[in-house]
């Protein structure tokens, strides 16, 4: 059931069963079967992550279950044990069962030295090997005679260059593909011969180690690139011949140096529709939002990436006026910057060469790589108005095209006491974008954290943020971390913030901005942190409410959240802090936060990364004409009662006077990014004011168009109410209200000489109302708390349609009454509010309940920060 509540949540089923987490054993301890459950079980060293191959999400469920490091796991489904070839002490191999405790058994006939390719027939035979052709069995069924009997040393029709491979139940038949040439190989396991079916499209000129490799039950073959954690897959291997191979990229994992994969082959892997509008693999991602349906359908192979122009920062606390007055400059000039007239990047004779500058004074077009991801040209795209809103002290941006096409972008940004202060992932979310996914990505076997982003156009992005500062040796410490407070501070950075269509393409461009860093000073060490497990895939904020859609990695079960609120552009930051609890593999949170204009904030939980965000609203700004024009007072204030009608709220309220001799105002965007909206079902624009002499009221449009109309302000507030016809531009044209991006309330100056000038604004709306609005509910079931969560005080609101008697009751998570805060009164016909007082109560969630003489009853929730 789906309730809503000042914290609301739904779930949805994830079948990833429950893993419990326990110590390691000593041989020949007694352990369950895994008995062919559905996931994937990832092996990295001696560290063991369930893998749900259709989101391509993991967590981690055990740790250090051996010594040493267990490498050629296979899932033998005789027993319905996973097993594994074990690193020290040597000729061991070893049982593994679904509470991770470890059986050891030794194999004194095993040639010494590691083992890492491995599987397990469906009559229980475990082959395993390293390079070359030579290959091993042990008899692991059982039911079998010579169960753990060594069964000799064996050799393979050819040599072949792999790091694992899986049995087909389809057929019995071993299947694997090689680094280098991409072949896919079917092997007789019991003869050794290797039949080569042909190159695997989808891997067309890529270099990759596939680690792990799995089947499901219609023997699809999913195997996982090391280095990008990208799972392809090869569909129903048994049916291939005459090189006729159908291939695609599955998902997008974690990558690693040490992978190894095992899973049951007879189970199921869901798949995705990719044309029904349903997520039916329960990844969360629908139809042409999988990667699992690139190219099938109408759905694009690659899509197209922005460019670097539009990047490079989001709001916050001590910016956001100024990002607010960059934005509204080029909504005003209707800016796009034009790649076709941009500076070309050409790669010249000093490429990937030293010069003369010292390792902290690198220009940054130095470490800029080119022609390594087939781009047709790069062009500059810097955004030079950031150097005067952020810490940069340089920057410099290039978008990769391949035609006219974006197929990637970089900037690179100089800082001198600190990293960058604003990161790709928090920007985008906070302008709309979806977080599809969080793992790492691996450049010279290094974790790094790679981003997998949905802008709001429908382009997705893979993006990849990293950072270089010097030593004291004058050598370069590579970090790439989620949370900006994780990088060493006092210190100067170069940052990266690159993405890409491809995740190979962002390997390549990562990979030489190393080498071009390394060009004038060697890399002595690399510091990074894992990904967050929890991540907030999207968030917004809508009419008083901040919502929250996650992603649960790691099946946590409850996240806090603790930031910054501001009520208002003006008004100092107030600190929030709540926990609340999360279900499944995706959950949303609503946050009932009342009107404001930004939060900014920290997800966190019990283990790993936390995820940092910041939401906010459309802003105001001030907008002061010329010289001459001076600001006396300008104050952004909060509505005082919610706003429950059908229309469109403008929130928030403006106080300004000053003096010009042209004229003074404010601004408002219909959206944080400035980009247009659609307000095209409203025929009204509503609000009260007060004031001195002419306003003038003008709309922007998307198109670049302005069309304006006129007011007269007195010391008295009047409700004014225009229609979208009254508005004109210089053609005496009309419009309606589509395509909105900015609204300016402007004060004239008629004379040309200075004079003074004030204005009081208020409740902004657009609106069908025939009838003054009202900013309470006149629902006679509803009843609403304001503000929710609260500080010191609320305002409860209902409404009876006789006059009567009320009692007002308060009880806490476990529903015990909270007897100080009682109260009862009379009541009125038509709107009633009370007053609720926090007074001694502690931060947490409580429930309310009020009773009427006139047989009825209200109750909700109230959060107390």
């Amino acid at each position: 059931m789906n309730k809503k509540y000042t914290i609301s949540w739904v779930a949805r089923f994830f079948t990833v069963s429950v893993l419990l987490l326990f110590l390691n054993t000593k041989a020949e301890a007694q352990s369950t079967p895994f008995d062919c459950d559905y996931n994937a079980y990832l092996f990295q060293y001696n560290d063991i992550y369930a893998l749900d191959l259709a989101s391509g999400s993991s967590y981690l469920v055990s740790e250090n279950i051996t010594p040493g490091n267990v490498n050629a796991v296979a899932y033998n489904t005789t027993d319905g044990y996973i097993w594994g070839y074990l690193s020290t002490p040597s000729k061991s191999i070893v049982r593994i069962g679904k509470d991770f405790t470890v059986d050891q058994y030794e194999i004194p006939e095993l040639p010494t030295g590691n083992k890492y390719v491995g599987d397990i027939s469906t009559d229980g035979i475990y082959y395993f090997k390293a390079g070359g052709a030579s290959y091993y069995k042990i008899d692991l069924n059982p039911e079998s005679d010579t169960y753990l009997d060594y069964l000799g040393q064996f050799t393979l029709s050819q040599s072949l260059s792999i790091a694992d491979w899986a049995f087909n139940a389809q057929d019995n038949k071993l299947y694997t593909v090689e680094r280098g040439s991409n072949m896919l190989y079917r092997i007789s396991a019991d003869t050794g011969e290797v039949e080569a079916l042909g190159v695997v499209p989808i891997l067309q000129g890529l270099n990759y180690a596939f680690g792990a490799v799995y089947f499901d039950v219609d023997g699809n073959f999913y195997i996982s690139a090391n280095q990008t954690g990208a799972v392809y897959k090869i569909d129903k291997v048994q049916d291939i011949s005459l090189g006729v191979i159908k291939s695609n990229i599955f998902a997008f994992g974690p990558a690693a140096s040490s992978n190894d994969g095992a899973r049951c082959p007879t189970a199921p892997v869901p798949q995705e529709d990719c044309i029904n509008g349903i997520d039916d693999d329960g990844d969360g991602l629908v139809d042409c939002d999988d990667p699992s349906c690139s190219g099938v359908a109408t759905c694009p192979t690659i899509t197209l990436t922005s460019g670097a122009n539009d990047g490079g920062l989001e709001s916050n606390d001590r910016l956001s006026s100024l990002i607010g007055e960059r934005n509204y400059n080029r909504a005003k000039t209707n800016y796009k910057f034009n790649k076709h007239t941009a500076k070309k990047v050409m790669k010249g004779a000093s490429y990937a060469k030293a010069g003369k500058s010292t390792p902290g004074e690198i220009p940054l077009t130095q470490l800029v790589p080119l022609d390594v991801v087939g781009e047709s040209s790069t062009i500059e795209s810097s955004p030079a108005d950031l150097l005067d809103l952020t810490n940069a002290s340089d920057i410099y941006s290039v978008d990769y095209l391949r035609k006219d096409d974006n197929i990637g972008a970089l900037m690179v940004i100089k800082t001198d006491n600190k990293v960058y202060e604003h990161s790709k992932f928090i920007c985008d979310r906070f302008l709309g974008a979806q977080l599809l996914s969080v793992s790492n990505i691996q450049l010279r076997e290094k974790d790094f954290i790679k981003s997998i982003i949905k802008q709001p156009d429908g382009s997705t992005e893979f993006a990849l943020t990293f950072s270089a500062r010097l030593d004291t040796n004058d050598e370069f410490i590579i970090e790439s971390h989620w949370n900006i407070d994780a990088y060493a501070d006092d210190t100067a950075f170069y940052n990266f913030q690159i993405w890409s269509n491809t995740v190979d393409d962002l390997l390549l461009l990562g990979d030489e901005i190393l080498n071009l860093l390394e060009v004038h000073s060697p890399i002595s060490e690399y510091k990074g942190s894992t990904p967050p497990p929890v991540f907030v895939k999207s968030a917004k904020y809508v009419k008083g409410e901040v919502i929250l859609n996650l992603v649960n990695n790691n099946k946590t079960e409850q996240i806090q959240l603790e930031g910054g609120l501001k009520k208002t552009e003006t008004s100092t930051t107030e600190t929030m802090k709540l926990a609340a609890p999360i279900d499944g593999y995706l959950d949303s949170v609503a946050l009932s936060t009342g009107n404001i204009f930004d939060f900014g904030f920290r997800v966190s939980h019990a283990n790993g990364t936390p995820d940092d965000l910041f939401v906010a609203d459309a802003p105001w700004g001030l907008d002061s004409s010329s010289e001459g024009t001076t600001i006396e007072n300008y104050k952004v204030t909060p509505v005082q009662a919610p706003y429950t009608e059908g229309g469109y709220p403008v929130e928030r309220n403006i106080e300004l006077s000053g003096k010009t001799s042209s004229y003074v105002g404010v601004y408002r965007a219909l959206s944080p990014r400035f980009t247009p909206v659609n307000l095209s079902n409203y025929e009204k624009l509503s609000f009260e004011a007060s004031g001195t002499g002419k306003l003038e009221v003008k709309i922007l449009k998307g198109d670049g168009q302005t069309y304006s109309t006129n007011v007269n302000l007195t010391t008295d507030i009047q409700t004014f109410n225009l229609l979208d016809a009254d508005f004109k531009n210089e053609a005496n044209a009309t419009t309606d209200f589509s395509s909105l991006k900015v609204i300016n309330f402007n004060l004239l100056a008629e004379g040309g000489s200075v004079e003074e000038k004030q204005m009081s604004l208020s409740n902004v709306s657009f609106n069908n109302n025939e009838e003054k609005r009202v900013f309470i509910s006149d629902d006679t079931s509803e009843s609403i708390m304001y503000p929710n969560p609260m500080q010191a005080e609320s305002s409860l609101y209902f409404y009876e349609e006789n006059a009567g008697s009320f009692t007002f009751e308060l009880f806490n998570m476990a529903g015990k009454k909270i007897s100080s805060h009682d109260m009862s009164g009379d009541s009125k016909a038509g709107q009633n509010m009370i007053v609720v007082k926090r007074n001694n109560l502690t931060s947490g969630l409580y429930f309310y309940k009020i009773t009427s003489s006139n047989d009825k009853t209200w109750s909700s929730k109230l959060m107390v920060k």
